[in-house]
């Protein structure tokens, strides 16, 4: 019996210093004491070794000197509108955005859709003070508006660039404020150009600069970035079968934002020239199909009667012929060039129209049964 036992403890015993040295580098078996501070490596190692020299790479030093540059011009742009519930009680609803300050005397370039029905807006500068700003004119058409705050509180003014100069593949920066993140910078390149989108409201914008940048909800109206902290675009929509940022976003051109601001900031809206025609684009198949003189251009459908193009005697089809399954009315002129700038389709004909002014007058150039011919067409504003 004590043989028994005796071996039952030895036993035991082993187990147990088997126990032991299995949790060997479990510090707190063995004792309790808590190292101070000096004794952890990487505070021991900090203190010791020399500091090494902060690599920077030449694309973070740009990313970092255009957010420096640009983000105090950036700001954050809260609106409050009124709508219904339920139960059609009148309750506020509040929405909120990305603006950049383009002016000294206070003017910020946003969204329409950022402001528009906005009872309120308030916008929260980069030092973080709140002021309330006032809607000088708004554009649904671009999906531009500009306000204003008191030029007091301008520090920084955005530089604007020239978004005709941009190409594929160039760097991309956009600051904005998303889901009220205030001052956020992502990167990317351009993506794409002349893209074209259809908004919420059923508006048709096109010559759009696509880009990779992340944009999510409250980044528009924010500036897009080149890498001189220049503004080639305003950033407007995402891509998204989510809702959130899938990798393509779009901005409008800066250039066409600064024709639209200026409109809206000296009259309150906007003039758009009318050439007063409807037209289909010419293609190399159509144009072997129905024997027509050009390979590409615009060719003249129908011309509304008492607008520009038909007091300067632009005429339309008067012989219908059905080709693709297309009713088409042929006979009618086909514009190949506005003031020596070709045009190969509608889409290029429009876009063209857009940099024009009402009340300048351009020449058109025509082919009319096989011969060319010039018109003088004094735009007037599109009704």
């Amino acid at each position: 019996m004590t043989n028994t036992k005796s071996k039952f403890l030895l036993v035991a015993l082993i187990i147990f210093i088997l126990f032991l040295w299995s949790k060997r580098d479990n510090f707190s078996i063995f004792s309790q004491v808590k190292p101070t501070a000096e004794l952890l490596d990487y505070n021991r190692a900090a203190k010791d070794s020399n500091p090494r020299p902060l690599i920077i790479s030449t694309d973070e030093k740009i990313n970092t000197d255009v957010f420096n540059k640009t983000h105090p011009a950036v700001v954050n742009i809260a609106t409050t509108a009124l709508g219904m519930n339920f139960w059609l009680e009148v309750i506020p609803r509040e929405g909120q955005g990305s603006g950049f300050i383009i002016d000294r005397k206070g003017y910020v370039l946003t969204n329409n859709h950022v402001v528009a029905k906005a009872q309120k807006i308030t916008v929260t500068m980069a030092n973080g003070k709140k002021v309330s700003a006032t809607l000088v004119g708004r554009d649904p058409n671009s999906d531009l508006a500009v306000i204003m705050i008191p030029s007091r509180y301008v520090d920084v003014v955005a530089d604007l660039g020239d978004s005709d100069s941009v190409n594929v593949g160039q760097k991309a920066i956009a600051i904005g404020n998303p889901f009220g993140l205030s001052h956020t910078l992502t990167t990317g390149i351009i993506s794409a150009l002349n893209r074209g989108i259809r908004t919420k409201e059923g508006h048709q914008i096109d010559n759009l600069i696509q880009t990779d940048a992340a944009i999510n909800p409250g980044n528009s109206g924010g500036p897009l970035l080149n890498s001189n902290g220049e503004v080639i675009g305003i950033n407007t929509a995402i891509y998204s079968l989510s809702g959130g940022y899938q990798g393509i976003g779009f901005a409008i051109p800066i250039n066409l934002a600064k024709n639209i601001a200026t409109q809206l900031i000296t009259s309150g809206r906007v003039a758009r020239p009318w050439l007063g025609i409807s037209g289909i684009s010419v293609s190399h198949s159509l144009s072997e199909g129905l024997g027509l003189d050009v390979d590409q251009g615009v060719l003249v459908v129908e011309v509304i009667r008492g607008s520009p193009a038909d007091h300067a005697d632009l005429r339309g089809g008067h012989r219908e012929v059905i080709f693709g399954g297309m009713r088409l009315l042929l006979g009618g002129d086909i514009i190949t060039a506005i003031d020596n700038y070709k045009m190969s389709d509608m889409k290029q004909l429009v876009r063209l129209l857009e940099k024009l002014k009402v009340g300048q007058t351009v020449i058109l150039q025509i082919v009319r049964n096989g011969q060319p011919k010039e018109l003088k067409v004094l735009l007037a504003e599109s009704p």
